[in-house]
């Protein structure tokens, strides 16, 4: 569990705290089937990760696959954005959340 967030992590929280997106409830840091998940809603089973580019490491693309897969056989949805993306496009990333929970749908 680590106390300091990436710039990327504290741009996304900065949105999903307090319940400030969509009155979806968020948790940081939050333990799942021995995982810890960046950010959780638990209410809509939503797992948000914030990714750098250590996670395109073959080790590591294979853990977040095994880990992907564990936390949707409990039934969570698995989000995964790249840092890059939160920092420049904070509001497509927050759409595709609201999205995903089932609070908007996609523009047509």
């Amino acid at each position: 569990m680590r106390k300091v967030m990436t710039s990327a992590e504290l741009k996304l929280w900065n949105e999903l705290r307090a319940h400030r997106l969509m009155g979806l409830g968020f948790r940081r840091q939050f333990p799942i089937a021995g995982y810890i998940v960046d950010f959780a809603c638990p209410e809509k089973k939503l797992v948000v990760e914030a990714d750098g580019c250590h996670h395109t490491e073959t080790d590591a693309v294979a853990s977040d696959q095994a880990r992907t897969v564990r936390l949707e056989q409990d039934g969570w949805i698995v989000l995964r954005f790249w840092n890059d993306d939160i920092i420049r496009d904070i509001d497509n990333v927050c759409q595709h959340i609201v999205i995903a929970a089932g609070l908007g749908r996609a523009s047509e």
